[in-house]
This record gives C-alpha cells, structure tokens and sequence, in this order.
C-alpha cells in the first residue's frame, strides 16, 4: 500500500477499531494453546473486541497461525490481518547457545548468521516479529535474565546488537539500506527492554533501577540506541521504574529520548502486563489512569492488560486523550503491517512445506555447531585437553549432563526438543570404549519440584548412583565431570542469591576427585556461577553455557580439538556472590588497592578480593600466544583526527589456535571520573604454531567521548592509554596525547 492509502484506511476505521489495533492478546483467547509468559486471568475482553485486535502472541505452526490468521481477517471490518509475535531468543527450532554464550563468540558475524536463521526459520512457522534482541547491559549475575543479554560492555553489546538486527531484518539502515521486512526469510525485531531493565536492585526481577543520568547515557543507553539506528522495526517497555516513573509510562524516556533524541519511528509496545502494573507500583489509581499514562508516554500496542481495550476510547471520548495521539500509534502500526507485506500476503511466508525444509536442517545445524564451539570458554587446562581420541586413554563421561537433551536456556522453545545432542551422542562419534555414568541428578532433591519437575531419584538410588561413578572414575585415566545448573534456574523470573552448583553435584566432584584427580569440568550455565571450588578441584574446567541443539557434537569438537576453544568471557566471572555486581570498566577509588584484598583503610573487602574470578574478555585456547608492546604511529591526535594501533601476536605453542585481540582505551583524567577501561575493539587472528601475525586498530576521536561534568557529549584534551591483549587484564600500554 502506499502511504495515502494506508492514509485512507485509518481515516475510515471507527476509535474501536482504532484502539482494537493497539491491543495485543495471547493466542489461547483466540485458540486452543499458546505460550503464556504473563498473567492472563485479569483479562476482560467481549468476542466483539477480541475480534478487531491488532496483534497475537505466543502462537507458533504454519497452518495454526493460517488458521487463525483467514477467520479473523475475514470476519475484521477492515479485513486488517494480525501482527503474529514470539519470542525467538536464540533460534526458532534450531537452538544456537544462550544470547549470554553468542555474547562469547566476539564474533558480529557469527551473530548476524545465527539471527538470520532464527528469522527463516520463524517467518517459515507463520509469525511477523521477533521480541529481540534484547540489548539491556549486565554486570549481576544474580539476575535471572542475564542469559538474554549479550554481557556487561556497552561497546560490544552495541556492535552484537546491530548484527542481529542485521540478521533478523535483512539490512541496515545505518548502511543507507532500505527496510525489507517483506523479503522472505526476514522478520521484524524488537528492541528490549527499554530502558535500564539489567540493573535491578539486588539482583531482583521487576525490581526498581536507581541509576544517575550520567550512567545511563553513557553505558545503559548505547547498545538500545545503536540497534535502533540500525533499523529495528519495534522496541518493548522495561517493567522497571526509572527515575521513579515506570518506562512503560514514562514520557521523557519514549518521547524525549527514544523518539526525539535516537530518532526512532517504529511500534513500541509495552511488555506484558506492564500497563495494569503500574497500579500497583502505585503510580495510577486504576486501569483507566494506567491507560492515559502509557498512551501520553508514547506507547502504540499495550501487550495483555486491560487498559487499552476497556478505557482508551473513553478517555478520547471524554476530552482527555487527543485522537491524534491514536492516530499516531495505529499509523506506526498500519505502517508495519505494510512493511511486513500482510496486507497483500497475511500469512508472509508461512508455510508447513518450509517448516519441514528448514526446521533443523542439515545446514542450519552446520553453524548452530560452529556457533556454540566458537562461545565455549576454557577457564583452567593444566595440561589435560584435548582428549587423546586413541583407545589406550581411557576417558569416563560422568554427571547429569553426559546424556541430558535439556541444553537450551529457559527462552527456547524447540518443536522438538529431543532433537538436542547430547554429549554422549558427539563424543562415540570421536572415540570408542569410553564409560558414560549420571552420577546425580541435576537438581537437588529440594528444588527438584521447583525446577526440574519430574526429577525423582527413587527408594536407594542416589547413593547406588554415586556408587557406580566412582568406580567409573577408578578405572578411567581422566574423567570429564558433566555438570550446570538446571535450564530453568535462570531466565525471567529466575533470579537468585545461590549462584553455585546445586550441592549434590559438588558432593560428585569432590567424591570423584577422591579416586581420580584427573578430571575435566564441563559447566552448563546460563549465567556467571560461583565455580571457585570447582575451579581448585578440577585441572581443566570449560564453561559451555546453554549451547544448544548441536551442544553435544560441538562440546565433543572441542574437548577432542577438532575445533580449537576460542570463546572470551562478555561477562565476569565472581568469586563469590558477594562481590556481584562485578564488572571490568569500573572507576578508580581515592584509595586504590593493587593487591585485591583489603588491608587496612583501603578499597575493598577483607574477606574477599575484588578482582574477578575470570575477567571480562578470559578465556584460554590449547596453544600458547605471544605479544608484541604495542605501537602507535603517533603520539599525539587532534579533534577529528585518528591514529593507529598494532601489535605482533605469535603463536608460541604447538597446536593451531585462535585469538581474540582485544583493544581497550583509558581516558587517563577528565571532568569526572572515567573507566579503568572501555573496550573498543576486537579482532580475531587464526596462527598455526610458530606464525605470527600484525593486528592493527584505528583510534577515532570519536571512541574518546563521555559525558562530562557539563553533561555535552565531548572528548576532552589530555594523556589516554591504549591497552591491547588478551582480556581486560592486559597490562600491554602505549600512550598518546589529545589535543584540541
């Protein structure tokens, strides 16, 4: 359609109609299932209005979603289709590793694929948009939702942000590429959760964000910003208060600076529920308040309250919302719809024949298994990896994880989830003769019927268990312990202050290490856990996240070396929960402490360092590399200037690997207090043993600005330091001169 038509539409349609699509419903009001992610009892709404609803979520299945898309079309008075959502975290039906993984990768291509696959295989199963990617920076662990993020850096949640609105769109527009959401195999993305959702106090879900201005611009806000001048066709509300004000009915936070100030001109929605919740953060009275809040802060699609669908025509009716503002918002929508191609086509690409095609298939496997080797990061190898494939190294599979399917994270919903690859099943691919033992359940029996369900261990069953492992680790020369916490010990709602393995996998490991001090950790997780012990137990210990469909031949690729570990930490690793929120760019006390541990009147704790566990950015390969100092070509840069950066990077060791040279920046003084340091690049380089190789950054005046104590967004002249090597630690320094 063009703009004049859609023009027309919406000058025709009644305020019902109007407000009906600024309402989106989950699928069981209209059909039998759905996913429900909310709450949806409160819900009250007659067939009439159910019947001229803009938007459906938590429905998936080419025919299903055909279904229902031809009846309401139909029976609607404008024959306008659905907007058909879900959430597709990290893959349709093939699962790639958890966002917090894909954040280890450093890799934006790898990223762009993977999103490109998920948007193929969704538009292939019927849906319109995707609720990612989800771009709120972390440094908590505790927070249930930290797997959704890619990490705890502003810049590479920016750079990682981009390439998967890249891969879900199919273009940039900050390229100069046009949108072409109706392109098959493309899908609308939605930036989440706006804005500040990853710092909750304490670690708790839906809890408050008390955050200075200062921080927010400067490390909350970029990674949002960035994806949206990328072109993301969407961006959801944070639960959250900011500044006090819910975001859902915050109207400086969508008008001023999403609108106004990032330029974005998309459909926001609410996140489910939020509009009604505001009532009990105690900032409307009821839902008609609720509603007039959240239409004047901007938002299009209220997400499953009863705010929109029962008050907002009134609240036009009786002179306190100007129809405008309604128009405004349907039209975003309409325009989407456009874009998207449903008005000529509302089924898009939805097809059972593609299902069957693309679902899993041989090739989306393929880079889901490059993908989840490429997040893997080894933290400790002393000498014990990779596993020796011939039959004279006897190699003992132990713990819940060895033959265990569950390996996505909690956001993923698999048409099959059987179709995962276990350990086991990749490893008899690479070695014969090997012993594959549970050991224990995954979850303790307390929190079996919290998480896990239908876990039991029966009359006598964990200690004949426990029993049977470490006779299986008597007789092994090296044990390779499979252990993590449940998939459904994090994600929303999952927040916690016990960040360790549950107890009876740690009482595995230390009766194990009793008969066998060989072992190989290989932790599943979905967040930073508390793996100190584990760490001082075990000589090799590799940390592989929620990898997956393709886990188990991926794990097997790298623990026997066909594929060399690569991953670095997006996110640092504690020592113990105390120290959380913990992170790498943190700001430089009046009283610094080198050592870690507190003695005296300086910073820190005197029962804990404050160093991390792992930093930011860790992670170790089977092969050894060496650097150069680093060098600039000049001393000294002037505003709008550049300079350049290099170090040799050689590979010392003896087998090939890959490293991720990592550049960081420190502003030495400013106006106020800067970052210890701030990633500003990355490159991958691949040496076989004894090459070497030059990696060269180009530094930009424009990697050099903050806010500062003017709150102007500016570069200040003065001494900056260039850091390049390994991860965040890295002491290897050059320093130049800004000059204005």
């Amino acid at each position: 359609m063009e703009l004049k038509e859609l023009q027309r539409l919406l000058g025709e349609m009644s305020l019902e109609e109007k407000v009906g699509q600024m309402v989106q419903i989950p699928a069981n009001m209209l059909t039998e299932g759905g996913l429900i992610t909310g709450p949806t009892d409160s819900i009250e709404m007659t067939q009439e209005k159910v019947s001229l609803v803009g938007a459906l979520l938590g429905k998936t299945g080419a025919k299903e979603l055909r279904d229902i898309q031809e009846e309401f079309v139909k029976n609607h008075p404008h024959h306008i289709p659905l907007l058909l959502m879900y959430d597709i975290i990290n893959g349709m039906d093939t699962i790639f590793p958890i966002p917090l993984a894909m954040g280890c990768t450093f890799s934006p291509e790898l990223v762009e694929k993977s999103a490109e696959v998920a948007a193929k295989e969704a538009t292939a199963a019927g849906l319109h948009v995707t609720f990612s990617p989800m771009l709120d920076l972390v440094r908590d662990a505790r927070w249930g939702r930290v797997m959704e993020s890619t990490g705890e850096d502003p810049w590479l949640n920016s750079e990682l942000g981009k390439a998967m609105v890249r891969g879900y769109q199919g273009s940039s527009k900050a390229a100069g590429e046009p949108l072409d959401l109706k392109k098959e195999g493309n899908i609308a993305g939605c930036i989440k959760h706006f804005a500040g959702y990853g710092l909750p106090e304490g670690g708790r879900e839906y809890e408050n964000v008390e955050i200075s201005e200062r921080t927010f611009r400067e490390d909350y806000l970029p990674a949002y910003k960035a994806a949206a001048e990328e072109g993301c066709a969407m961006v959801m509300t944070s639960f959250n208060t900011l500044d006090r004000i819910p975001s859902t009915g915050n109207k400086w936070l969508m008008r001023e600076v999403l609108r106004k100030e990032m330029g974005f001109d998309g459909v926001l929605i609410s996140d489910y529920s939020a509009i009604d919740e505001m009532i009990t953060h105690g900032i409307a009275q009821d839902s008609r308040e609720a509603a007039k809040l959240a239409i004047m802060a901007g938002v299009d699609i209220d997400m499953v309250s009863n705010a929109y669908v029962k008050y907002l025509a009134d609240l036009v009716c009786q002179g306190e919302v100007e129809e405008r503002l309604i128009d405004e918002a349907v039209m975003r929508i309409l325009k989407l719809k456009n874009d998207l191609g449903l008005f000529e086509n509302p089924y898009k690409d939805g097809s059972e024949e593609k299902e069957k095609e693309l679902f899993c298939c041989k090739e989306h496997r393929q880079l889901a298994r490059k993908i989840a080797a490429a997040s893997f990061v080894l933290l400790k190898n002393e000498q014990m990896l990779p596993l020796k494939k011939e039959a004279t190294e006897k190699v003992a599979f132990i713990g819940p994880y060895a033959e265990n399917v569950e390996i996505h994270g909690s956001w993923s919903f698999p048409k099959n989830p059987e179709s995962a690859i276990t350990i086991k099943a990749g490893a008899e691919q690479k070695k014969t003769g090997m012993t594959f033992v549970q050991g224990c359940l995954v979850l303790d029996e307390d929190q079996c019927d919290r998480y896990g369900g239908k876990q039991s261990y029966g009359e006598g069953a964990k200690d004949l268990m426990l029993a049977e492992a470490v006779m299986a680790a008597k007789n092994a020369d090296k044990v390779v312990l499979c252990l993590g916490e449940h998939r459904n010990q994090s994600g929303e709602g999952g927040s916690r202050v016990n960040i360790r393995l549950p107890e009876n996998q740690m009482i595995l490991l230390r009766e194990i290490q009793k008969v066998n001090a060989n072992i190989v950790t290989v932790v599943f997780s979905a967040r930073p856990l508390e793996l100190k012990e584990v760490t001082e137990i075990s000589k090799a210990v590799m940390l592989v996240w929620m990898p997956g469909t393709e886990g188990g031949n991926a794990i097997a690729d790298v623990l026997f070396g066909d594929s060399m570990p690569q991953g670095r930490l997006s996110m640092s690793m504690p020592r113990s929960v105390g120290q959380v929120p913990i992170y790498y760019n943190r700001f430089s006390t009046g009283r610094p402490n080198g050592s870690g541990t507190a003695v005296g009147f300086i910073h820190g704790y005197i029962d804990e360092s404050t160093k991390p566990l792992y930093p930011f950015g860790y992670g170790l390969s089977y092969t050894e590399f060496e650097y150069s100092k680093v060098e600039l070509d000049k001393t000294e840069m002037c505003v709008n200037g550049t300079l350049t950066a290099k170090v040799n990077v050689k590979n010392i060791g003896a087998l090939p690997g890959t490293e991720t040279v990592q550049l960081y920046l420190q502003d030495v003084k400013g106006s106020v207090v800067r970052p210890v340091k701030m990633l500003r690049g990355f490159e991958k380089v691949t040496l076989q043993p004894g090459e070497s190789g030059e990696v060269r950054f180009e530094i930009k005046e424009s990697m050099l600005k903050f806010y500062d104590i003017n709150m102007d967004y500016v570069s200040e002249p003065g001494l900056f330091r260039v850091f390049i090597g390994q991860d965040s630690d890295t002491e290897n320094m050059a320093e130049f001169w800004l000059k204005k």
